[in-house]
């Protein structure tokens, strides 16, 4: 449930990156590799930023984990 509720929040980001394999992953088409690999890149990109999402992308990771 709250992985699903992290997806929600990447869908509806409006960030490419993440809202469209969150999108396909809700989907139920989605890639978890490729999934994981976008979280990560805007985790690199972005996670420190001070933004809501920041500590969404980690704990987004270890419940994929």
């Amino acid at each position: 449930m709250e992985l699903k509720s992290i997806m929600e929040k990447f869908a509806n980001s409006g960030w490419e990156l993440i809202a469209v394999p969150a999108k396909q992953w809700l989907n139920g088409k989605g890639d978890k590799e490729t999934l994981i690999s976008a979280i990560k890149q805007a985790d690199n990109e972005c996670g420190s930023c001070g933004c809501e999402f920041d500590p969404l992308y980690k704990r987004a990771l270890e419940l994929l984990g």
